[in-house]
């Protein structure tokens, strides 16, 4: 394979990469690096068989030779995290709209694969948990900003499917469930990086709401398997499948179990969603994914338990923290 990942340097994408070249892939990413480091990437850039090329997905010239040279289309790049979308929803549309538009037409021209990125956050609002990929999706009004992420994605996959459908391309659609891991940032509202690094200064822990909301946590590794087994699986082409764990916890105990597994003494203060982000913010008491389809047809079965994750986050932030002098 000649794989072209988009957003490559981010928290998933740089994984991904990691992942192919251990297969024995080409790859080549591409990250205009404004959620994305180079840092994820930077064991990466010696190796014969990975080129980075530091460009927005919007500059069509330079997408259209990456693609013409690949043989699949690893779309990853998106606006991410909760806080970028409340802050700047104009750049959050226009990202995901617009750049899986041209990825898509793009691929198109060449007749590439693409497999396509998408999120939980298509579900919305519903409680008909756990989500299937043919369940309802329940939004929320368009004058909630926070809705647009989950809007925009789910064009990305009506554009996906409308292209398969009517001009034959192959496409598959990856659904992620909450991904964590190493390399992941606390910048724009990610959760779990954000109650690690507050437990191991000694910082509270901010909890929002009631904390009572739960979420299923995948580690990246179980999920990149998960992408990597779809993108060569024939029968998975014009499909979603849900990628993720089925390991519930609420958001107040991930912040007690952040605590026990860093030997910390931080206190768990509970914030108001309208302090943490803006007046009438909405959010989904549960998000539970069903992973039949994808166990079905390539037997995916998360391997890694929440604490196993936590333990790799928590000793990257020790290796970092020795780095800078800290401990």
């Amino acid at each position: 394979m000649r794989a072209l990942v988009t957003g490559g340097a981010g928290f998933i994408g740089s994984h991904l990469c990691e992942a192919l070249l251990a297969a024995g892939h080409r790859v080549v990413a591409i990250d205009d690096l404004s959620t994305g480091s180079e840092s994820n990437i930077h064991p990466l850039i010696e190796h014969s068989h990975f080129q980075f090329v530091l460009e927005t997905i919007a500059n069509e010239a330079v997408m259209d030779r990456l693609v013409s040279e690949c043989t699949t289309v690893f779309h990853l790049a998106a606006a991410v995290g909760v806080e970028l979308i409340v802050r700047d929803p104009v750049h959050t549309i226009e990202t995901n709209v617009l750049g899986t538009s041209a990825v898509l037409r793009i691929a198109n021209r060449y007749r590439r694969k693409v497999i396509l990125a998408s999120t939980s956050e298509i579900y919305g609002k519903s409680s008909d948990v756990p989500f299937r990929e043919d369940g309802d999706r329940v939004m929320g009004p368009t004058i909630r900003s926070r809705w647009a992420y989950a809007t925009s994605k789910a064009m990305d996959e009506f554009l996906a499917l409308a292209y398969h459908k009517q001009r034959g391309l192959p496409v598959v659609i990856c659904r992620f469930f909450n991904t964590i891991g190493p390399r992941q940032t606390g910048r724009y509202g990610m959760v779990v990086p954000r109650f690690v690094r507050q437990a191991m200064r000694g910082e509270p822990l901010t909890v929002y709401d009631d904390g009572q909301q739960s979420r299923c946590f995948a580690d990246v590794a179980d999920v990149i398997e998960g992408v990597m087994r779809l993108a060569d699986h024939p029968a998975a082409v014009g499909e979603i499948f849900n990628l993720g764990n089925t390991e519930e916890i609420t958001i107040l105990d991930l912040a007690r179990r952040v605590i026990t597994l860093t030997g910390s003494h931080s206190e768990i203060v509970l914030v108001p969603y309208e302090e943490a982000y803006e007046p009438g913010f909405e959010d989904m008491r549960r998000r539970v994914p069903d992973i039949s389809r994808a166990a079905s047809l390539i037997g995916y079965r998360p391997r890694r338990s929440l604490d196993d994750t936590l333990c790799r986050i928590i000793a990257q932030y020790q290796e970092e923290g020795r780095g800078a002098g800290l401990a």
